[in-house]
Formats: C-alpha cells, structure tokens, sequence
C-alpha cells in the first residue's frame, strides 16, 4: 500500500471514527410531548413530514432541528423564523426522526371521541375533499372525525368500518379479525354530516338518499396507500354504509402465507398444476376466498402463461395478470366477459363468483376445453359445492367430469402466543381426541382480546373417478364423503381440531366458525 492510500485509509477510519462519536455524544431525543409545545396550536406537522426535520429543543435562545441532512438546512431556517428563534442544525437518524413525526401526529390529530364532540352544525362539506388523511392541516370537524376513523381502523388492523344509524344514535362498529366490535357512539344528530362527508369522498351523489350506491376511496397514511371500497344502502333510520378498507402493501398474501398444514398444502399444489378442469373455493363472504385466488393466481403467474380473471370488483392489481372489472350498467356481466376472454386464449380463467347458471354453464365449458378454472361459491362445505352446480342446472355428468376439487375455508382468529392460558379440553372434543386447548387472557399485546390475526382452517375435497361414479349415479353428500375418507378426505373440524390442539385458536373460536361436526 502507498503512502497516499494508507494516509487516505487513515483520513476515512477518522472521519468515521469522528461521526460515530458525534452520534454516541448527541443527546437523546426528547418525548414527543415536549417537541408538540414548542409548535404553535395553528402550526400543522405536514411541512415536517415533507421536510423531514423536527425540532428539537431550544438551547440558549437557539432552536436546535433535528434533520436528516444538512440540504433541510433553508427549511429549518424558515421554521425557525416562524417560531422567532436563530437555528442550530443536528443531524439525526431518519427512521428516528420518522418515527417521532409519526407520535407527534398521533398526539396532534384529534382523536375521533374528541372530534365527535364539535361535530354539531356542520353542513356545508360539499366541496371537501381530502386524500392525505395523515394530515393535520384541516380543522373541519366532521373531516377531522372520519380521518380519525381511518387511522384509528388501520391502527388496530380493522379490515371494515361500519356507520349504523339507529333511532337515537348512529353506531360505529369496526371488524377486526373477522369479529365486529363497537367503535363509537355518536349523537343522531351527527348522522347527516358524517354520511355526506363519506358520500363526497367516495364521488357517490350526495343528493341521493333512497337508492343503494357504491364507491370508492384512495387514501394514504404516511407511506401506506389504502383503498376503501365503500357500500351505502337506506335502511329505516338513515343511509347504512360499510367500508372495506384493503391495504395494498399488506393485502396480497402467497400460498406460503396461508398457513396450510404440509399435508393441505401438497393437494393444493397438486390441484392447482392440473392441466385444466375447475376448482371452487366455498365458505362464507368475509372466509378469504379472494385471498386464497390471489395468492394461487400470483403462484401459477409465469410468462408463458395466458391468465385472465373477471373480477366483482378487482381488489388488488396482480402482475402478470389481465384482470377485467365487471361493469353491468356497460354490459360486462361475468358471463358477457367470459364469453369474450374464452377467444383471447386463456390457460388459466379467474372467475371472482359462480351467481347463475349462465356463468356456471360457459365455466364448466372452459374447463372441460383444456382451461384452469378458478371460481368461488357460496356453500357450507366442499362436497356441497358440486352439488349446488347441479341445483343451478348444469347436468350432474358435466358436473362431475369438470370438477377436480372443491375447497371450503373458514378464517378463526388466532390466539395471542404472549397471553394464552392452557385449560382441560372441552369434553365434546376431548372424545373426539383432542388432548390439550388454550383459551384467549389479553394482554398489550393483543389489545386486550386474546387474539391477534387469523388461522386459515382448509377442508380440501379431490374429486376422483370413484366419486365421479357415484356423483353421477345420483349419490348423496354423505357417501360422498365416506368415498372421500378413504383417499384421506378431513373436515374443517377435524382440520380444526388439529389447529385447537396446536394452540392456534381456541374451541369457542372453532365452534363460531366451524360448527359442531
């Protein structure tokens, strides 16, 4: 090594050396609190998130700013003139700086209980609009109640947010984990206000007060872009609306993340790699049946591959994938699209639900041409799926030859690892095996519920030529099943059994979703 290179090595290691100890002498950050006395009341934390800078505190009648570069240095400046002091720059992590702009909204953003409070005599809202519900910048009260509503649902991994109006108050429920759970009262008073200001949101016609209508929102919470697809119809003491809220960083799961068991994960693959024939998906609205969809559609995506799905609505954007958004006042019903993606050469068709027999008819034709076919269907269990087909009209023949599989899911809410208690099984269940259970404490963890996220339970039934047979000869569900035990068929609540024995949910959650067997 030259004397040059070593002495430029030696520079470098002092130079590290220097802002290493810098950053170890800084003093550490102050609470949030004390940082949202030094704003004036008026001053909104928008300019801080863009600018990334905080400030500090004040040292000897300097204002000292947090930032993540020296180039924040005129924006500093301008803060400090706005406050009435010189400014002192101190560098500081940005994911530090960050997160305390994110605490500081969280104590300057109004919460909805207070918000609730001023909400009265506000009428005037229909030329507001708001995509940024992170701000802070707005002092409308009926704005600052429903951006609080959103960032409060996100917050707890609400997935829906229901506006109940009753006779003497309007009901905010929100649905967390599959489970409803009461959010907030508000005065029946504050019905009108908060409902037009979600129809403005949503582009719906504020004017319209006795038909359903349908919208929806694009809002965004710091980095997290959310879609809310909103539903209003009237009901007896005002419009009812419910809002699903589907984060696009979070939503889209893989085959990995559904948490199948090794055994139910193996028939999935084999299933899903069949040449052609139809897979239904059945269970309850809210089951996960488009997330399984999306995340077999997202494993099957290659470029060799041709897949098309016809969707009602399109819930996330997959690459790789042409999706078709079902349009019935344009003419795009499902049948009226399948129609035409069966001549743009498909090899795997995404169906978003079998609703009649038209639909059922040109799907079970696709798959009996050489095509994957994907759909869901509202039964109660797998078996029940390829006898609904014949109750819609298709010959039972047809039925049984294009059917590879059926797929009935339920979603039970998973029990929090930090506080769940062991108990003695349920003697129902203990009879039928089980040897050890859990059930729900709460904890912080879990915000005192005992459950945090949800368990996939997947009843998996493989139509073989046996079952065919007896399909076809005009066999009830029952010795369906019996022929299906044979190839090692489980029910959900056997299936569930197995995930209450692994301390995964508890019986009272598996009873609520999968009934007694």
């Amino acid at each position: 090594m030259t004397e040059q290179e070593n002495q430029t090595q030696i520079n470098s290691q002092t130079s590290q050396d220097s802002q290493a100890s810098q950053a170890s002498s800084l003093p550490p950050l102050p609470d949030a609190k004390e940082i949202s006395s030094l704003l004036p009341s008026g001053m909104g934390l928008d300019i801080l998130r863009q600018s990334r800078i905080v400030p500090l505190r004040i040292e000897e009648g300097v204002l000292i700013v947090g930032a993540v570069s020296f180039d924040a240095l005129s924006k500093a400046q301008m803060l400090g003139a706005a406050l009435g002091f010189p400014v002192d720059l101190e560098i500081r992590d940005e994911k530090e700086l960050g997160d305390l702009i994110h605490t500081l909204y969280d104590l300057r953003s109004v919460a909805a209980d207070e918000a609730a409070k001023n909400i009265e005599g506000i009428d005037d809202i229909d030329d507001l609009s708001r995509e940024d519900i992170l701000s802070d910048s707005v002092d409308v009260p009926v704005i600052r109640l429903v951006n609080g509503l959103f960032v409060d649902a996100l917050k707890q991994r609400a997935t829906d947010i229901h506006v109940e109006p009753y006779e003497d108050e309007v009901l905010i429920r929100f649905r967390i984990d599959g489970v409803l759970h009461d959010r907030l009262r508000l005065p029946r008073s504050n019905q009108a206000p908060l409902t037009s200001r979600i129809k403005v949101m949503s582009r719906m016609d504020i004017a319209e007060h006795m038909a359903p209508q349908d919208g929806r929102i694009g809002i965004t919470l710091g980095d997290r872009a959310v879609d809310v697809r909103v539903g209003l119809v009237p009901t007896q003491y005002g419009e009812r609306i419910a809002m699903r809220l589907l984060d696009k960083g979070h939503g889209l799961m893989t085959l990995e993340d559904l948490g199948m068991e090794e055994r139910e994960r193996s028939i999935m693959d084999e299933l899903i790699h069949r040449p052609h024939g139809m897979i239904l998906f059945t269970g309850p609205t809210g089951s996960g049946k488009s997330t399984s969809l999306y995340a077999i559609l997202q494993a099957l995506a290659r470029p060799e591959v041709n897949i098309i799905t016809v969707e009602d609505p399109v819930e996330y954007a997959l690459p790789g994938v042409a999706q078709i958004q079902v349009n019935e006042k344009a003419g795009v019903t499902f049948a009226a699209a399948l129609r035409s993606i069966l001549r743009q050469d498909p090899d795997i068709v995404m169906i978003g639900e079998m609703r009649d027999f038209e639909t059922a008819h040109i799907g079970v034709q696709a798959s009996l041409t050489g095509h994957l076919v994907l759909s869901t269907l509202h039964t109660n269990d797998s078996i029940s799926a390829i006898v609904r087909l014949v109750d819609m009209g298709i010959e039972p023949y047809l039925a049984a030859s294009c059917m590879i599989g059926t797929v009935a899911q339920r979603l039970a809410r998973r029990l929090c690892p930090y506080c769940r208690r062991e108990i003695n099984p349920p003697a129902v269940m203990a009879k039928q095996g089980l040897t050890r259970a859990f059930e729900p404490v709460g904890c912080s963890h879990c915000h005192n519920n005992g459950y945090r996220g949800r368990v996939g339970l997947y009843e998996q039934f493989v139509v073989n030529e046996a079952i065919q047979e007896a399909f076809v000869a005009g066999a009830p569900a029952s010795k369906l099943r019996d022929i299906a035990r044979e190839s090692g068929f489980k029910t959900l609540w056997e299936i569930g059994l197995s995930a209450v024995q692994s301390g995964l949910t508890s019986p009272d959650e598996l009873a609520r979703v999968a009934g007694e067997d």
